[in-house]
C-alpha cells in the first residue's frame, strides 16, 4: 500500500546546516538516542521483564558465558543487585549456571534457549517499531540514516577508531 506524501517541514528542501562543534553534535546525539530508546522501550513491556533484567539478560546472551562479578561490572551495579536479577532470570528459566570451562570451582551464567528467544523477540519488536517510522522517510533521508548508523557504530567502538 503506497503511503501518502508527508506534509510539513520535512517535505521542504533543507538548507545545508552550518558546521557544528563536536560538543553540539554530541549533545544532539545524546538527546536523540535517549528519545529513540524511550520510544522503543514501550515494546519491552511485552517481554514481561524489567529494564535491568533485560539488560542483564542481553549481556549474558551476547557476552556469556560470564561470571556474576563480571556481569555486575558490565551492568555497573553491586554484586547483591546483580544476584537478585540473576535469581529472577534463573527462576524464569532464562539463564542457568554452568561450571566454568577451566576452573570447576567457578560458575558462569549462560542464557537458555528461552532466554535467547525472549531477547530476540524483543529486539524484533523494537526494530519493527523503528522500521515503521523509517518507511515514511524519503530515499535521501534513509541514505543519510544509513550513513549516520555507520558512524554511530564507529562511535560505539571508539577504541577501534584512530584519533585524527
Amino acid at each position: 500500500m503506497a503511503k501518502a506524501p508527508r506534509q510539513g517541514p520535512r517535505s521542504r528542501p533543507r538548507a545545508k546546516p552550518p558546521m557544528s562543534s563536536a560538543h553540539d553534535i554530541a549533545d544532539r546525539l545524546h538527546s536523540a538516542a535517549i528519545h529513540l530508546l524511550r520510544r522503543v522501550r514501550a515494546e519491552d513491556a511485552a517481554a514481561g521483564l524489567t529494564g535491568p533484567q533485560l539488560s542483564a539478560l542481553s549481556v549474558i546472551v551476547f557476552r556469556g558465558p560470564i561470571g556474576v562479578s563480571a556481569l555486575a561490572d558490565a551492568e555497573q551495579v553491586r554484586p547483591p543487585t546483580i544476584s537478585r536479577l540473576v535469581s529472577e532470570l534463573e527462576r524464569r528459566g532464562l539463564v542457568e549456571q554452568v561450571s566454568h570451562r577451566s576452573d570447576a570451582r567457578r560458575r558462569d551464567l549462560v542464557a537458555t534457549g528461552a532466554g535467547r528467544r525472549l531477547l530476540a523477540e524483543g529486539r524484533a519488536r523494537r526494530i519493527q517499531r523503528i522500521t515503521r517510522d523509517i518507511e515514511d522517510f524519503s530515499a535521501a533521508e534513509r541514505s543519510t540514516l544509513l550513513a549516520a548508523a555507520t558512524l554511530l557504530e564507529q562511535l560505539g567502538q571508539q577504541g577501534q577508531r584512530k584519533p585524527k
